[in-house]
């Protein structure tokens, strides 16, 4: 699977951006998919993650409430919607995707080790 991740720019705080990743590969469309982001020297961190048919969703606590995580199946393509911007946004954006998987358990969903397949990062600044 590749991943290819855009969407992301300079927005001011209370502002919003939508990021998208193209997946592309045979079976991309039944893959878990995952944001993370890492921010300067910090570890990279999960945002929001979405079950293949896009009935679970998952959010860190950080953005619930101001971001929306979707995909769309035909066209290989997984969206993160984020609204009211705060400078703690900034970083660098990276779409993932991990197997399928027939789990309730949100650690699966949540946890970087799940993901083996990474895109190349976009950035997001937010200003104050």
């Amino acid at each position: 699977v590749q991943l290819q991740a855009s969407g992301g720019g300079l927005v001011q705080a209370g502002g919003s951006l939508s990021l998208s990743c193209a997946a592309s590969g045979r079976t991309s469309s039944s893959y878990v998919m995952g944001w993370f982001r890492q921010a300067p020297g910090k570890e990279r961190g999960f945002v929001s993650a979405i079950s293949w048919s896009g009935v679970r969703t998952y959010y860190t606590d950080s953005v619930k409430g101001r971001a929306t995580i979707s995909r769309d199946n035909a066209k290989n393509t997984v969206y993160l919607q984020m609204n009211s911007l705060k400078p703690e946004d900034t970083a660098v954006y990276y779409c993932a995707a991990a197997p399928p998987i027939y789990t309730g358990s949100s650690y699966y969903y949540t946890s970087s080790t799940s993901y083996n397949y990474w895109g190349q990062g976009t950035q997001v600044t937010v200003s104050s």
